[in-house]
């Protein structure tokens, strides 16, 4: 399903003649880490229970590219109170993300929509690699003692995402599901406008894209 809105947000913004990249990717070096990187991460792993030496993202892949801006598009996964932890944390002090402010209020309101469709094994659980480092998950929906391992390790990427984004040079814009842009004079939001055929619909949401790569 990920894939299908993506593929609709490209297609529309490449309609309108607008230079896009799809799935723009990016190697991501260990030495880029300088001390103050590593400090950085430490704090997010750690607040988020890590208890096996940091791991870093190989790879990063954006949803598509702008210019200089990448782009990552967030469902419900990606709502909950770990991730609540990592954006309190000093990366987000010390790098400006004007989503910051909406995803921490997002966090502690839809949290529950997470836990609709977050309890599936690949996600609640995570790959193995979650486990190793975020220790055991409880039962599926339990968020007390340790939680879900996979919405840790889930968190941390996005933490990772944001970081590495920045010290390679780019821009980084992150929508979430649950944003709302002005239509037809009132308020539609955006995850029920994807997949519409109406020219009106495409054309604001390609303005909409435009200007969040202009900010």
């Amino acid at each position: 399903m990920h894939n299908i809105k993506i593929n609709y947000l490209i297609q529309t913004l490449q309609d309108q003649d607008v230079e896009v990249y799809p799935q723009f990717d990016f190697h991501v070096s260990p030495s880029i880490l300088d001390e103050k990187g590593k400090t950085l991460l430490k704090e997010i792993y750690s607040e988020l229970g890590g208890n096996n030496g940091l791991i870093i993202l190989p790879r990063i892949r954006a949803d598509f590219k702008i210019g200089n801006t990448l782009f990552f598009y967030d469902n419900e996964n990606h709502f909950n109170r770990y991730r609540l932890k990592t954006l309190k944390t000093e990366l987000y002090e010390l790098f400006a993300f004007n989503w910051k402010d909406s995803y921490l209020r997002l966090c502690r309101t839809y949290e529950k929509d997470c836990l609709q469709s977050g309890m599936q094994d690949r996600i609640w659980n995570g790959p193995p690699v979650a486990k190793t480092h975020f220790g055991k998950a409880e039962l599926p929906g339990e968020l007390t003692g340790n939680g879900s391992c996979g919405w840790k390790l889930n968190a941390y990427n996005d933490a990772q995402i944001d970081l590495f984004s920045r010290l390679y040079g780019y821009r980084l814009v992150r929508i979430a599901k649950y944003e709302n842009i002005m239509l037809g004079g009132g308020l539609k939001a955006v995850d029920q406008l994807i997949h519409s055929p109406d020219p009106q619909v495409k054309t604001g949401l390609c303005k909409w894209i435009q200007r969040k790569a202009e900010l």
